[in-house]
């Protein structure tokens, strides 16, 4: 009669038991080690040739990094995701977060401590396309809540080639395309610190990084998340030095599996300080993050940090006095400075109920011709290459414009002339108004918000958004 499998564990020889409790002993081990690490193991019905995994929304808290490039086995077939390198040594000399810093930060975020960042959030890195093409320049940012993030980069790293790398007065679009990788970096790095420079107030700045050790544990205020409790903090007061530190560390925001949009989040706040941002709020809001649709998004108030270094929730130049006798002397938080990178608003939606902000010449002119646009909630970036085109009148009779919507679909820069002197407005007497806004593309409208009555040229291009 054959053994049951029990009678067989009974039959299991001196030298069978002790190869068995040495391979518990080493997966014990490296469950350990993942467990720091903020990975878990993975099931062993997983192969080795398979892509990057996909969660679910019941897999939140499974292990973000890829293993598409690189894998291993424990004893026993049982197969795992090695991490690449997106930590740093414990000892390179930054400061421990505390637990009362991170409250600080859960609280400014999400407006309390028990809330954490979805998958997605943790998944979002900085991910260029392919170097050597057209779009080398561009950053993938499909539809999510990091997106406007992901776009205010795009934007400074479109400001960095075009503007500061080479500091000529007119440069082509070639400029932006054909990138190695190495280049793309270099924007990248050079990108996050200027913004990074401007919200500390052009004095200090802060990168945060992940470490391999836990510098505090879940309590009865605090939610643990596995990656805020392992950050260390650096801090810059020169600019060169926090460009040369952020190039040195780039993986960490560019590298699948590195939390690279939440580090630079973390960054920005942090070189912003707590204690400012909400100085910078008003009493329309109390945190940055918008909990919509299953997805947390933006508030302005992240965007305008971005943009101009202070966290006002309003796009509208200037503080403005709120108008009511019944309450104390309060005031709406506008744009105050004229910004490098411009925001630009439209939504059909908005304007059908009459409730459109009025963006402000702050951010509607900026230093720079280049906007992070808000169309119909969905963000994109509309920039030129003549740096005269915001200074000089003449330039604005017939110029050309490029636009890029963020999504892999995307395939070249569109690129659009646009005509101020048309006379499109006597259409105007013909049509009506309503009808008239449903008749052009959206990107048509919102540069209509800062150029009226223009007619648009898409050189052939079927209309996409």
């Amino acid at each position: 009669m054959d053994k049951r499998p029990s009678d067989r564990h009974l039959s299991l020889k001196p030298m069978e038991l002790e190869e068995i409790a040495t391979k518990i002993s080493a997966l014990d081990k490296w469950r350990g080690i993942f467990g720091s690490q903020g990975l878990e193991i993975k099931n062993p019905a997983i192969q080795t040739n398979q892509g990057p995994h996909k969660a679910d929304e019941e897999c939140e808290e499974r292990a973000e990094t890829s293993s598409s490039k690189k894998h291993g086995s424990f004893p026993g077939s049982i197969f795992y995701s090695i991490p690449r390198e997106l930590i740093i040594a414990s000892d390179l000399g930054g400061q421990p977060i505390s637990i009362e810093m991170a409250m600080a930060l859960r609280n400014i975020l999400f407006g309390n401590t028990f809330q954490t960042f979805n998958y997605e959030w943790k998944k979002s890195f900085f991910k260029f396309r392919e170097a050597f093409s057209e779009l080398a320049y561009a950053i993938e940012a499909e539809k999510g809540g990091t997106r406007a993030i992901q776009l205010v980069v795009q934007a400074n790293v479109i400001k960095y080639l075009l503007f500061t790398k080479n500091k000529h007065e007119y440069t082509s679009i070639k400029s932006v395309s054909e990138l190695s990788q190495k280049q793309q970096e270099r924007a990248l790095a050079s990108s996050i610190a200027d913004i990074l420079w401007t919200t500390g107030g052009m004095k200090r700045a802060t990168i945060c990084l992940i470490t391999s050790d836990s510098y505090f544990t879940e309590s009865a205020d605090y939610k643990t998340d596995n990656f805020t409790e392992r950050l260390q903090l650096f801090e810059f007061v020169e600019k060169d030095k926090l460009e040369k530190f952020l190039c040195i560390h780039i993986h960490c925001y560019i590298d699948e599996g590195s939390h690279g949009v939440i580090l630079f989040l973390y960054s920005l706040l942090f070189s912003r300080t707590i204690a400012r941002i909400q100085q910078d709020l008003d009493h329309t809001t109390s945190h940055l993050l918008h909990f919509c649709m299953g997805n947390y998004t933006v508030r302005q108030a992240v965007l305008n940090l971005m943009l101009t270094g202070r966290a006002s929730p309003h796009v509208f130049n200037g503080d403005q006095a709120l108008d009511d006798q019944n309450v104390e002397q309060k005031f709406h938080h506008g744009v105050l400075t004229r910004s490098d990178v411009g925001y630009l608003h439209w939504s059909r939606e908005e304007m059908e109920q009459d409730r459109l902000p009025q963006v402000g010449s702050m951010l509607k002119t900026p230093k720079y011709p280049i906007w992070l646009c808000n169309i119909n909630g969905t963000y994109s970036v509309l920039f030129g290459t003549n740096t005269s085109l915001l200074c000089d009148w003449k330039m604005e009779h017939i110029f050309d414009l490029y636009f890029y919507s963020g999504q892999a679909s995307q395939k070249k820069t569109a690129h659009l002339t646009v005509d101020t002197h048309s006379h499109h407005w006597e259409e105007s007497y013909k049509i009506d108004q309503a009808d008239h806004e449903k008749k052009f593309p959206s990107l048509e409208m919102i540069i209509r918000t800062k150029w009226e009555g223009a007619a648009i040229n898409w050189h052939g291009t079927v209309p996409f958004f």
